[in-house]
């Protein structure tokens, strides 16, 4: 599948690989494809997401996904969830990492073995880039850009998704601004 990425989309993966590394993670999840969006510039992916006024907002987007991680990769959505049924994710994470550290429910911690040097993509991440294939056969497109990764992590529900929605960055909104589908430009 890979060959019939384009090269901004290669270069986000491989950026995915490089944030999975550089965080100690064991594998290469799907907020890691959103962090590497975040570092293109020049691309369909960052041209929407400038459009739609995320520029402004990427530390805010970087740290939010920050904390997902430390949730152990639950969304707000998630945790809200588990809130009502009585269980405080918040004080869970808080006495795990006083106990362990931070970011210890993560799964990032380097002393759990593994393959050194090599980062498997993880089901979120490989249901994206999937998706992402899709989406461009749906549309015809000869070549996986990087807009369908985007449109991916955008549509397919979790933490990425959430967190791009939270700043107006929706499937809709990006529709419109990479195609000119739907109505008007606004967010949505």
């Amino acid at each position: 599948m890979f060959e019939r990425f384009t090269e901004d989309a290669r270069a986000v993966v491989r950026g995915a690989v490089g944030h999975a590394e550089s965080g100690g993670a064991r594998s290469v999840d799907a907020e890691h494809l959103l962090l590497a969006l975040l570092d293109r510039e020049g691309s369909r992916a960052s041209f929407a997401l400038a459009a739609l006024g995320l520029d402004a907002h990427k530390e805010d987007v970087r740290r939010e996904l920050g904390e997902a991680r430390r949730r152990a990769g639950l969304s707000r959505a998630d945790t809200d969830a588990l809130a009502g049924l009585g269980i405080d994710v918040p004080a869970i994470v808080s006495r795990v990492e006083e106990a362990h550290g931070v970011g210890a429910m993560s799964g990032d911690r380097e002393d759990k073995g593994g393959w050194p040097g090599r980062r498997p993509f993880g089901r979120d991440a490989r249901r994206a880039l999937e998706k992402a294939l899709r989406m461009a056969v749906a549309r015809r497109d000869r070549r996986i850009g990087d807009e369908h990764l985007l449109l991916a992590l955008a549509v397919r529900p979790g933490v990425p998704c959430e967190v791009l929605a939270d700043h107006g960055v929706t499937y809709t909104a990006l529709t419109r601004v990479l195609y000119g589908e739907g109505r008007g430009r606004g967010r949505g």
